[in-house]
C-alpha cells in the first residue's frame, strides 16, 4: 500500500474525523486553537487513490531561542495502527516534521494494550502481593499491541514513561472506561458497586439536581475547582483556558463539550466538563465543594453524565486518568477507589514514544524537562 502525506485543511481534517465511530478529543482539528501556545498542523495520510485514511494533528513547540520545534501528537496520529506495514505511515511523517524544523516527535498511539474489570482491580487491591495494577492478572490482552510496540522500537522510537499515570502535559497511560455498547441502562447501573448505587439514592434523597451549564457559568465552575485543586494540591489552569476550551471545542461542533452542575438547596456543590467526539465521550475535568460531600453530588452528576453519555448513543464513557498504583497510601489510589465503583474497566495504552530526529537537542530537551 503506497502512502503519500501532506499537511491538509482544518475543513478536511474535521471531515475526516466526522467520518469515523470517535477518534481522541486531541485530534480534533479545533484543540490547536485550545493549546493556542503551540503552533499546529493537521496532516493527512492518502492512498494510491487518493482518498483520505489517516489524519493527525501536530503541536509545535519551539525551543526557547532557535528555531527547533518539539512536535507532538497527543493520542495521535489517527492511523490504521494494525497495518502490516506501520513503517509506511511513520516514516514519511518523520520525514515531513523534520522538514518543519522538528528536532524530536512525541506521539500518543491510541492502542490498548491490556484491559482489567472492576472485579480483577478489587481482588487485586485486596492482594498485598499486588502492588500495582501490572500485578494483576488482565481480563483481556491486545496481542496486536505489542506487535505495535516491536514494530516501533525497530523503528528507532523509543518508549516515554514507564512507571506511574502520566499526569501533566504527558497523557495518561492507564484509564478508566464504562463500556456502553450492546448494554442497558439497567445493566449499567448494576455494574455499579453497591456504594455507588446507594450514594446516588442518597444524593436523590437529598434532593441534589444535575443541571448543564453554559460559557457563562463557566466564572461557578472555576470557583469550585480551585478549591478542589488547593485541596488536593495541584496548581489549577486559569478561568481563560477553560473559556478558551468551550469557544474552540464549540464552535467546531456545537455537542463537542458540555459543562454539568450537581446543585444542592441552590447551591452548586459538583461541577464536571464532558468531551465527544463520535461514540466516545470523556469525563474530562472534576470539581467539587469542601462541604456538603455527605449528599453525594458527585455520584448523582456521573450518573446524569453516564445516561447523557447513553443516550448520545455513546459506546464508551471514558473517566479518564487513574494511577496504576493500588497501595492505599498512594495519592492516586482514592482515584481508582472511586472510579472502579462505577463497574467499568482500567485499561492500559501502549503510552507516548520519542523519536529523536536530532539527537543532541532531544537530549539537551530530557534534561530540562527533569529537573523542572
Amino acid at each position: 500500500m503506497s502512502l503519500t502525506l501532506r499537511t491538509i485543511s482544518r475543513q478536511q481534517h474535521l471531515a475526516y474525523i466526522q467520518s469515523l465511530r470517535a477518534a481522541s478529543h486531541m485530534q480534533v482539528p479545533a484543540w490547536a486553537d485550545v493549546k493556542s501556545e503551540w503552533r499546529s498542523e493537521s496532516l493527512g495520510w492518502f492512498d494510491k487513490t487518493g482518498q483520505m485514511v489517516g489524519a493527525g494533528l501536530v503541536l509545535y513547540r519551539q525551543l526557547p531561542k532557535i528555531k527547533r520545534y518539539l512536535a507532538y501528537l497527543p493520542e495521535g496520529p489517527v492511523i490504521n495502527w494494525y497495518a502490516p506495514n506501520l513503517e509506511d505511515w511513520l516514516q514519511p511523517m518523520l520525514a515531513h516534521l523534520k522538514k518543519q524544523g522538528a528536532f524530536s516527535v512525541k506521539m500518543g498511539p491510541p492502542v490498548v494494550i491490556r484491559r482489567w474489570d472492576a472485579n480483577a482491580i478489587k481482588a487485586g487491591i485486596a492482594d498485598p502481593d499486588a502492588k500495582r495494577l501490572r500485578d494483576v492478572e488482565p481480563t483481556f490482552i491486545e496481542p496486536r499491541a505489542f506487535e505495535v510496540s516491536d514494530k516501533l522500537r525497530r523503528m528507532g522510537w523509543q518508549q516515554g514513561e514507564e512507571e506511574g499515570a502520566g499526569f501533566g502535559d504527558v497523557q495518561p497511560r492507564y484509564v478508566f472506561q464504562v463500556p456502553l455498547e450492546n448494554r442497558s441502562l439497567e445493566d449499567v447501573h448494576k455494574g455499579f458497586n453497591q456504594l455507588w448505587r446507594r450514594n446516588i439514592k442518597k444524593a436523590e434523597k437529598a434532593g441534589v439536581e444535575v443541571v448543564q451549564g453554559g460559557y457563562e457559568d463557566l466564572p461557578t465552575w472555576q470557583h469550585l475547582y480551585e478549591i478542589t485543586a488547593e485541596r488536593d494540591k495541584f496548581r489549577p489552569r486559569p478561568l481563560s483556558y477553560f473559556q478558551r476550551m468551550w469557544t474552540a471545542l464549540n464552535t467546531e461542533d456545537p455537542n463537542r463539550m458540555r459543562l454539568y452542575f450537581a446543585i444542592h438547596e441552590g447551591e452548586a456543590v459538583a461541577a464536571a466538563t464532558m468531551l465527544i467526539v463520535g461514540g466516545h465521550v470523556w469525563y474530562s475535568y472534576g470539581a467539587s465543594a469542601n462541604h456538603k460531600r455527605e449528599v453525594r453530588p458527585s455520584n448523582a452528576m456521573q450518573w446524569r453524565m453516564l445516561r447523557d453519555a447513553y443516550a448520545l448513543g455513546a459506546s464508551v464513557y471514558d473517566l479518564r486518568g487513574i494511577g496504576d498504583s493500588l497501595d492505599e497510601s498512594d495519592h492516586l489510589f482514592g482515584l481508582i477507589q472511586f472510579k472502579v465503583g462505577t463497574g467499568g474497566q482500567a485499561a492500559e495504552y501502549l503510552g507516548e514514544w520519542d523519536f529523536p530526529l536530532n539527537k543532541l537537542l532531544h537530549k539537551a530537551l530530557d534534561i530540562y524537562m527533569s529537573r523542572r
